[in-house]
């Protein structure tokens, strides 16, 4: 290939990104142009899971392999982008022997001879691997290395601005249907386990807790949980004496401790390390511009919790301030309507 021809390609790939936010159509892209413009027999795509834990790449799009391949074991993501980005590419000319490949019987029936792969990067950080395969034996070329690396780039913001879209429709739809659950209950005790079991699920976490804030005690008093032992919820007071987050959260902060064995906000980093909890997104939840309450989301792994995320969960603590508010209301109708009504039955017994 000329540089003219990768030019060409370039020029054909960019205006087909412009074109479509459909996440399917542009691994088609990049699939297509790889094997086309370096004359390889197959080429398949592996991205991050949406799961923290998982350390692993899956594949997600594929053209020339058979579906016998692809239920091989999925790349270790931490060995293999090791392994790539030491000289910004992986060339491998017997993908059935070379020890730095996996799954060899895997590729040897498959018919593949060599292997090219590149990382994906979006942000300095790999969220996957194009992989370019031979049906014979061949020596990449740095230029041939260069143009994949060039083409996995583009690929990534592609990639990375579909999964935004996807991830935008998708907290549309999520904050939809949790504010009719919320919403569709005058029972407090229900609204705020909806609250923790639909966010704790929704969002992969290892529990949720929701309090609201005693002023007669101040102290923050548990309501409602999902995936948390008892003894960890049991494990003092919370109040703004106790731990330096409620008095920030009581100032209508949302606090995001990334590390809370080691930050000095969490009064009780050393239960929260035995139950599993490596980072906390901690929301206030409001009602008529009052903080009237926290909710907090336990994570099992160390995390970043994104904008679009923090302000979702944001939202749905207000829809969830706003329910309590509704719900308590209705209690205090219900009371005042039954001492109406015996103050009503004792002017009868006058008569």
């Amino acid at each position: 290939m000329t540089d003219t021809d990768y030019f060409k390609t370039f020029c054909k790939i960019s205006k087909a990104f412009g074109t479509t936010l459909k996440k399917g159509e542009i691994l088609e892209i990049i699939l297509q142009s790889a094997i086309d413009t370096m004359g390889g027999k197959a080429a398949c795509i592996f991205l991050n899971t949406d799961d923290p834990e998982e350390d692993v790449f899956v594949p997600v799009a594929q053209k020339g392999l058979s579906e016998n391949y692809l239920h091989a074991a999925p790349m270790n993501a931490r060995k293999i982008v090791d392994n790539i980005l030491k000289g910004g590419y992986l060339a491998i000319r017997d993908a059935a022997s070379d020890e730095r490949a996996e799954n060899h019987a895997a590729k040897k029936a498959e018919g593949i001879a060599s292997m090219l792969v590149v990382p994906i990067m979006v942000r300095n950080k790999a969220i996957g691997v194009l992989s370019l395969y031979t049906a014979t034996p061949r020596d990449f070329s740095e230029e041939e290395a260069a143009f994949l690396g060039a083409l996995a780039e583009q690929g990534g913001m592609a990639i990375q601005n579909s999964r935004l879209f996807e991830r935008i429709n998708k907290n549309s739809d999520l904050f939809y249907e949790m504010s009719s659950s919320i919403n569709s209950s005058l029972d407090i005790k229900k609204i705020m386990h909806i609250m923790s079991a639909s966010i704790c699920e929704a969002f992969g976490m290892k529990g949720v807790s929701i309090r609201l804030y005693n002023p007669e005690s101040d102290t923050m008093d548990l309501m409602a949980s999902y995936g948390l032992s008892e003894k960890f919820l049991n494990k003092g007071p919370v109040s703004p004496e106790t731990s330096e987050n409620v008095a920030q959260i009581l100032e209508g902060e949302t606090i995001y401790i990334r590390d809370v064995a080691t930050d000095p906000r969490v009064h009780y980093g050393e239960e929260a390390k035995n139950e599993g909890i490596k980072s906390m997104l901690c929301i206030p939840i409001m009602s008529r511009e009052e903080v009237i309450g926290e909710m907090r989301l336990c994570s099992g792994v160390e995390r970043e919790f994104s904008e679009d995320v923090i302000r979702l969960v944001e939202a749905l603590a207000d829809q969830g301030g706003i329910a309590i508010q509704n719900a308590s209301m209705y209690l205090m109708l219900q009371e005042d309507k039954k001492d109406l009504e015996k103050e009503v039955w004792s002017h009868r017994q006058w008569f």
